[in-house]
């Protein structure tokens, strides 16, 4: 009588533990977490070490992509991500994260392919790969008509709206310097941004707001 009793107590804390699992609530530090599907328009404010700029998104131009990036911002992951690539006349990338704990939890939560629907023009958001099916968190601001990106894959989801001026104004002395060195990035976060590359700019906050 007694193990029985002890058998069915077990059993019912595994089955507490398992909804009380199941209703976590979403984590950074849990990608499968954050699945939550994006409203059909959104904007998301980047508060910049050069100023604010807004990228309204659009859901419908890439599913996928629009869907993980408002998870992203939702839970706060760019606060403190800094401008690691910025190629005047070309992009400006980041999304690596300056915690190198999340930069590994996040590393193979990757998410399928969505179609080039737009082309990579100037202002565009879109994210950047290693190839097929690999996008995580990083992220590329066209800075100009890249339309050459359309045929390689990069599907662009949204537009900056407000605050070009600021995204073309980020630091971008190093060149290919920083983004050659995207693993010591990753495994160091941003200890190894600062020692190395201090004066790049980098996001303050990332927040939902409202579209205009």
């Amino acid at each position: 009588m007694l193990r029985t009793t002890i058998v069915a107590l077990a059993a019912a804390l595994a089955v507490g533990a398992a909804a009380a699992a199941a209703s976590s609530p979403p984590s950074l530090t849990n990608p499968a977490s954050l699945n939550a599907k994006a409203p059909a328009v959104y904007s998301v404010r980047f508060e910049t070490t050069k100023g604010p700029f807004v990228v309204t998104v659009h859901r419908a131009l890439a599913p996928k992509g629009a869907d993980r990036f408002y998870n992203l911002a939702k839970a706060h992951f760019f606060d403190g991500v800094e401008f690691f690539r910025v190629l005047k006349g070309f992009v400006v990338q980041f999304g690596i994260s300056g915690s190198p704990k999340l930069s590994a939890v996040w590393q193979n939560a990757t998410i399928t392919d969505d179609p080039v629907k737009t082309s990579n023009t100037a202002g565009t958001i879109t994210f950047a790969t290693a190839g097929p099916n690999t996008r995580t968190t990083q992220l590329f601001v066209n800075l100009a008509n890249n339309a050459f990106l359309d045929k390689q894959g990069f599907a662009p989801f949204g537009k900056v709206t407000s605050g070009m001026a600021v995204v073309g104004k980020l630091y971008g002395g190093y060149g290919e310097a920083a983004s050659n060195q995207q693993q010591q990035i990753a495994a160091q976060g941003n200890a190894f941004l600062k020692k190395h590359f201090p004066k790049l700019d980098a996001i303050v906050t990332a927040r939902l707001v409202p579209t205009p």
